[in-house]
């Protein structure tokens, strides 16, 4: 092949859109600290765009809280102040069923309330159009003269699992803390090693002593990894069928045929309904995560 046929097919190419890989590839990488970043634990890699998102979404979730707050009346309430009495009213119901002592809910209800919100903002994210904030940040790119081909940008924080990962082992802090408040240090440590199995002598106390430990860390570690890979492993998948149908929509684009106009048809239909599904998986993870938040605080409570 010649150096102009080369020319042609690499300039043909530029004028085409990317493939599904290379699109779905794009919309997958994180905007990162570190230009060459691969790996995902790598701590030395920082995913900028989940970081700035979820601080945005959490400071919006305080200002709502407050805002309601700040307007409550002991007058008829209106729509605004009724919905999130309600929902303070259900994180508190289900904070009184799980969470026995009430000095400790009066800390732990408004961490679940808080977790909830801020859960529910960073996953409606998803119902963003696919392309609207990686479009408008290539455009930046373009005009601060960067490479637009590198204008990463993910804008649902729960889809990273570092994010959840992070909130899970947050969760599991508080766990520690009041495993060692109820139980005392000296208690919270003799747990770890005469529980689940308990021995009668010292003898099986000590026999048993490493078995339990062991399974005290497993049974510590398999509930943080699996609280944060639940919310994470929802909120990747809906992301990415989101994906999926934003290339049928795509065919419109690389050929105006009968074909590509019913795919395009097709993207509107299944994109619309897929948007309505998934409010309820938005409303529920975020649901799941605070329940198991209240059930893990409120284990942390009791005795094996």
């Amino acid at each position: 092949m010649s150096v102009d046929a080369v020319a042609a097919t690499a300039e043909q190419a530029a004028h085409h859109g990317p493939t599904a890989p290379e699109y779905i590839g794009h919309h997958l990488r994180h905007l990162q600290n570190h230009a060459d970043a691969q790996s995902i634990v790598d701590w030395s890699y920082i995913n900028l765009d989940s970081m700035f998102w979820s601080v945005v979404l959490g400071l919006l979730g305080v200002f709502v809280l407050w805002k309601a707050a700040s307007k409550a009346t002991s007058g008829v309430p209106g729509r605004f102040q009724a919905a999130v009495e309600m929902l303070v009213e259900m994180v508190d119901t289900q904070a009184k069923g799980i969470i026995p002592n009430a000095t400790s809910r009066k800390a732990v209800a408004p961490v679940a309330l808080t977790v909830f919100v801020w859960i529910f903002f960073m996953n409606a994210m998803d119902l963003l159009p696919v392309d609207l904030l990686p479009r408008l940040w290539e455009e930046y790119y373009k005009v601060s003269g960067h490479d637009p081909h590198h204008a990463y940008m993910r804008s649902v924080p729960t889809a990273d699992l570092s994010i959840t990962l992070g909130m899970s082992v947050s969760v599991l802090l508080i766990c520690l803390y009041y495993n060692m408040k109820i139980k005392g240090v000296g208690g919270f440590i003799k747990e770890l090693f005469t529980a689940p199995f308990h021995a009668h002598g010292m003898g099986g106390t000590i026999a048993l002593a490493l078995p339990n430990f062991f399974l005290n860390l497993v049974e510590f570690g398999a509930k943080t990894i699996s609280h944060g890979m639940r919310l994470w492993g929802n909120m990747y998948a809906g992301e990415l069928v989101f994906m999926l149908i934003a290339l049928l929509g795509g065919a419109v684009g690389a050929a105006l045929t009968m074909g590509g106009a019913g795919l395009w048809i097709v993207h509107i239909l299944a994109g619309s309904a897929w948007a309505i599904f998934h409010i309820l998986i938005i409303a529920l993870q975020a649901f799941i995560f605070m329940m198991l938040t209240l059930v893990y605080i409120g284990q942390a409570h009791q005795g094996h």
